[in-house]
């Protein structure tokens, strides 16, 4: 029953946030609800209840074992997600990876999601992570083809330390954090 919510949560919440993909559609749900504000209080309920829905199935998911993950992936996972936590306060600080990719969100997405199929080989964990990393990848793709391009604004140094220590502050407290929030410690 588990991996039936999980996956009844990731329809929920990577669909409602596929609505961007398509402009149009999005426009006629603002018109529709009576503007910006309302369609963003409705999608973030949809969001939060696929987010809850996964976190649901995630918690009550049995263990399916599907493949063995490579004895090197854990040490790669860390540095993976290491970069995901840097790369996604990237998306919403003034900072320069901004020059290099519009994207640094979907790229942080992707590392995390990657990295965490290197260390588990689990159904929910191709599910969970691998719906993720899928979802960002075809996002980068309908971004750029609705126009996305990267920044042309440059910041001082301090800016981008400023992210990078709040990528790697939260990355430790999660860290620390991830026995009691998923069961299992980061490290082992």
């Amino acid at each position: 029953m588990g991996i039936a919510i999980l996956i009844l949560g990731m329809v929920v919440f990577i669909g409602v946030h596929c609505i961007p993909m398509m402009p149009a559609r999005r426009q006629q749900l603002v018109a529709r609800f009576g503007g910006e504000d309302a369609y963003r209080a409705r999608f973030a309920l949809v969001a939060a209840v696929g987010l809850l829905l996964i976190i649901v199935g995630v918690a009550y998911a049995n263990y399916v074992h599907v493949y063995i993950p490579p004895s090197w992936g854990r040490h790669l996972t860390h540095l993976l997600v290491l970069i995901a936590f840097i790369l996604l306060p990237a998306a919403h600080m003034p900072n320069d990876i901004k020059r290099f990719t519009p994207h640094p969100m979907n790229w942080g997405v992707i590392l995390w999601g990657v990295g965490h199929l290197l260390a588990n080989g689990d159904l929910a964990s191709i599910i969970l992570f691998g719906g993720f990393a899928a979802y960002s990848a075809v996002d980068i793709v309908s971004a750029n083809a609705r126009g996305a391009t990267t920044s042309d604004a440059r910041y001082p140094m301090k800016k981008n330390i400023m992210v990078v220590v709040a990528g790697v502050v939260t990355y430790g407290v999660l860290a620390w954090a991830h026995p009691w929030l998923f069961g299992m410690p980061a490290f082992y």
